[in-house]
Parts: structure tokens; C-alpha cells; sequence
């Protein structure tokens, strides 16, 4: 595997440190971080991996994007605003990776979960669907962007919904429940319930390596991409 020079922008603490380490395991290095106070100086880097908060992600995409070095994006909560940022990268001929959750295990829960909702759809009548997040209380955005794309997965067959709510008794919603309990790094469930039974499809993450693993997974598989934002989800199952 050919070595990557990794520029990470905002990731400090616990998470800078996760993806730090599983870039040395893999074979690349770290070379900066840096802070949207800083001078983006992005020379030597190959990637940058970008992992900030929900209200400045937009504005430091559109930076990146013009600076020219292909982005991995781990913040979550700015996806509306996915076509202006998809448009930026197209524009400028760079590339962007981005996921609601770059962790391989929810990837691929992601996957049975659509897989699931399509096979109880013909049952909608007996099992009530419902999603439940519980994150560390350092998390922003509530639901979690994986909870989200969770809920976005299964009403693709569960057509008679209404969208999700975080309100539970909101009419013909999916419920999402969202819980900040330190120190959690992650877990989702999504739940049947019926009278007489229960299923339920989980996904806990027991620390933060997932999510830098799967980072760095795309830093390496980006430069295969057009120009543009691409989910990772692309780099994994096309």
C-alpha cells in the first residue's frame, strides 16, 4: 500500500488520536492538524481528513474544496447543504468523501437495516417501527446523522410514514429516540415491536477506532473518484 500524507482539520483530543494512530498502523502519517484559526497550509498533504462541528463544516468544505487536496469528511449535520457542497467540489475538480458515520460496522448495518425494513414492510400492520441513538453528551447534533440515515433507510420501504420525529407521539412519525450518556461513544437499535414479540437490529461501538478506520479507509480510495462528493458507502459496495 502506497504511504499517504493525512492533514487533519479540527479533530483534536480522542478523535485526532484515533486517527492518528490507525494512520501509522496502515502505513501513512499524520503531518498537521489544524484549526479553523490556523493557516491552512495544506503542501505535502495527499488528504485531509476534516472533522470539526456541525455549523462551520459547510464554510471549511468550500475552503477545502478550493484549496485542491481531496477531503474526507466525518462531521455530520450539515447534509442539507450537500448540493452547494457537492457543486464546490465539482467546480474546482476536487474530490470529497463524506458519511453520516465512517465506521465499517454501521456500514454495513446500514445495509441490513434496508434489508430489513423491506422485509417487515408486508407486516407494517403488526410491528411498529422506532430508532433509538445514545451518544456521549460532547455530541451536538440530535438525532445523530447515523440515526438519520438509519431512519432514511427503513421508511425507503415503510412508505406509509410520515418522515421521523424526535417527538414520539407525533402522528404517523417514525420515533426517534436520541440519549446523552457519557461515556458513550455510539449505539443504535432499531426496533419491530409487536404484541407478542420484539426484534431489534444493534449496533454499539465499543471505542472511536471504528470511526477513524474507516477515515482512513477513504483517505487511501479516494483518488479512484471523479471529481464531486461521494458517499462512502460507494468506496465499499460498487
Amino acid at each position: 500500500m502506497e504511504k499517504i500524507n493525512i492533514i487533519v482539520v479540527g479533530a483534536s483530543g480522542k478523535m485526532g488520536q484515533a486517527i492518528e494512530a490507525e494512520s501509522v498502523a496502515r502505513g501513512h502519517e499524520v503531518v498537521a492538524r489544524i484549526r479553523s484559526t490556523d493557516a491552512w497550509n495544506l503542501q505535502g498533504a495527499d488528504v485531509a481528513i476534516e472533522f470539526t462541528q456541525p455549523e462551520s463544516a459547510v464554510a471549511n468544505l468550500e475552503r477545502l474544496a478550493a484549496l485542491g487536496t481531496p477531503v474526507v469528511c466525518g462531521t455530520t449535520g450539515w447534509f442539507a447543504e450537500l448540493p452547494r457542497v457537492n457543486t464546490a467540489f465539482a467546480q474546482a475538480g476536487n474530490k470529497l468523501v463524506f458519511a453520516s458515520n465512517f465506521s465499517l460496522g454501521v456500514q454495513l448495518a446500514f445495509q441490513l437495516n434496508r434489508q430489513m425494513a423491506e422485509l417487515f414492510a408486508p407486516y407494517r400492520d403488526q410491528y411498529t417501527p422506532s430508532i433509538e441513538e445514545v451518544h456521549h453528551t460532547a455530541k451536538k447534533d440530535a438525532p445523530s446523522g447515523t440515526a438519520i440515515s438509519f431512519a432514511e433507510g427503513l421508511l425507503t420501504h415503510f412508505t406509509g410514514l410520515n418522515g421521523w420525529s424526535l417527538d414520539a407521539q407525533e402522528p404517523g412519525a417514525l420515533p426517534v429516540y436520541a440519549r446523552r450518556e457519557d461515556p458513550v461513544p455510539g449505539t443504535h437499535t432499531v426496533r419491530y415491536e409487536s404484541d407478542i414479540d420484539r426484534i431489534e437490529l444493534v449496533h454499539t461501538a465499543h471505542n472511536r477506532r471504528g470511526f477513524a478506520l474507516g477515515a482512513v479507509l477513504a483517505a487511501e480510495r479516494i483518488h479512484n473518484l471523479e471529481p464531486g462528493a461521494h458517499h462512502f458507502s460507494k468506496l465499499l459496495f460498487s
